[in-house]
């Protein structure tokens, strides 16, 4: 996003570790008043987070919004589903893409984009074991270049 009114509350880096991400996807959240004001502390924890299909509609399960301290008795369930809102061309487009067998949707990220709460949400394919451990030897790659690199400069 490169607009300079977004401000990103929570990612889910599991999500990048676990799948290969195939298609992404902005959808606003339907939310209680105590939890946008949760989500505006930055109270998210996206890590166990999934998306469901019902009824044609998307729902976020498993994402932890936490309970509003100042509420008192009027707070919300920290892990209640939370109806997801697309246009219905992309929500038959996911609908089709989540048939396929080992593909999923996923959440990435949890943004306020001005004053409006929006997730990030991917059409994902499981990772096997051997893609991981490419990633991790990538990943140890860069940063043995970087160290490298710096020591490198400090020396000069």
């Amino acid at each position: 996003m490169s607009s300079d009114n977004v401000k990103v509350v929570a990612t889910n880096r599991k999500a990048r570790y676990e799948y290969s991400i195939e298609d992404r996807y902005e959808a606003g959240i339907v939310l209680m008043g105590t939890e946008i004001k949760s989500v505006r502390a930055g109270a998210v924890s996206l890590g166990e987070g999934y998306v469901t299909l019902r009824n044609h509609e998307l729902w976020l399960a498993d994402v932890l919004i936490a309970p509003y301290e100042q509420a008192g008795l009027w707070t919300h369930d920290p892990r209640r589903q939370r109806k997801l809102l697309l246009h219905r061309r992309e929500i038959d487009k996911l609908e089709r893409a989540v048939q396929e067998p080992g593909y999923t949707i996923v959440p990435l990220r949890m943004y306020l984009k001005g004053p409006y709460a929006k997730v990030e949400i991917g059409v994902a394919k499981g990772k096997r074991q051997y893609d991981k451990r490419k990633a991790i030897a990538a990943r140890d790659a860069k940063l043995r270049l970087r160290r490298e690199l710096t020591e490198y400069a400090r020396d000069r």
